[in-house]
């Protein structure tokens, strides 16, 4: 989770003057500044991945994005945030008047997802929505952390990155998947996109597949990959081989061998998924934070 940044102004450049002695300004990126953004958002890798994986994989600006990033300066021209604004909203704050400012650009363009850590999440949606404005869905997730590479007991031979002859099969469950979640399926709201996005992460070798008998029997999607961390999300074990000792093994392999080239492995679980929590902390995930994501209509 193509579409870009709608936006009723379409603005540049918008000058935010939260408070009249502490002005700030909200701009768009251009591609000379990457090396800026990236420094910045590397002072926490753990909750900035996504952003940061997707200038590494695109730059600061692509279509691929689904939406433009912005940078909040201070007066002096110091970064107080960085914001994707578009299809999914998500920020890097270090400011009360950035998430202020960030919010009255994102009421401007038709975001369909707002994702970050709960209690900034729960501030900027406090700025964001007027008029009585309610969210679609609230998930509250949690952020689990892998660090130490785990022991691997019984390899699976077969474990490997997807193939484009997997790309049906990799969509199929990956639309069930977001339906559960969201209770929307981009096979129905965007299936050209979604196919686009889908071939383009197994091409990129970001997704992780076990196949027995033409049946998909787990799945893996890496959504961003930085130095210092690897987000996972879609990780999906066939339910008639649940149970079985099948999810573990290929989680911990997948884990030994993501972590060769990473400090940390993250994901998120919905709070109320305890059957997924008690498998990650087998698995060797720790929780870290809370986070939430808010779907918009």
């Amino acid at each position: 989770m193509a579409v870009t940044l709608i936006s009723q102004e379409s603005p540049t450049r918008i000058n935010q003057f939260i408070n009249a002695s502490e002005p700030c300004t909200i701009e768009e990126f251009c591609r000379e500044e990457e090396a800026e953004v990236l420094d910045f958002l590397g002072e926490r890798p753990l909750h900035t991945v996504f952003i940061a994986g997707l200038i590494r994989d695109n730059g600061l600006v692509s279509p691929d994005n689904r939406g433009s990033f912005y940078a909040c300066r201070s007066r002096g021209g110091d970064l107080e945030g960085v914001g994707l604004v578009g299809h999914a909203t998500v920020l890097e704050t270090r400011t009360e008047r950035a998430l202020l400012a960030f919010a009255h650009v994102a009421r401007n363009c038709q975001a369909h997802v707002i994702r970050g850590e709960q209690q900034t999440i729960e501030r900027f949606w406090d700025h964001y929505a007027h008029n009585g404005q309610a969210p679609r869905l609230v998930c509250r997730e949690l952020l689990f952390e892998q660090c130490e590479v785990p022991v691997i007991q019984d390899r699976i031979a077969d474990l490997r990155p997807a193939t484009i002859g997997d790309l049906d099969k990799v969509m199929a469950v990956n639309a069930s998947m977001a339906f559960q979640e969201s209770g929307i399926s981009p096979l129905k709201t965007d299936p050209a996109g979604f196919r686009q996005r889908t071939a383009r992460r197994i091409e990129q070798g970001r997704i992780w597949v076990w196949i027995e008998d033409n049946r998909l029997v787990f799945k893996a999607d890496i959504v961003a990959d930085t130095p210092q961390v690897i987000y996972l999300e879609g990780v999906h074990v066939h339910e008639e081989e649940r149970r079985k000792g099948y999810g573990l093994r290929c989680l911990t392999q997948l884990s030994s061998t993501l972590l060769e080239s990473a400090q940390s492995i993250c994901l998120t679980i919905n709070e109320r998924n305890k059957k997924a929590i008690c498998f990650y902390e087998k698995a060797g995930y720790q929780f870290h934070s809370n986070y939430e994501t808010i779907y918009l209509p």
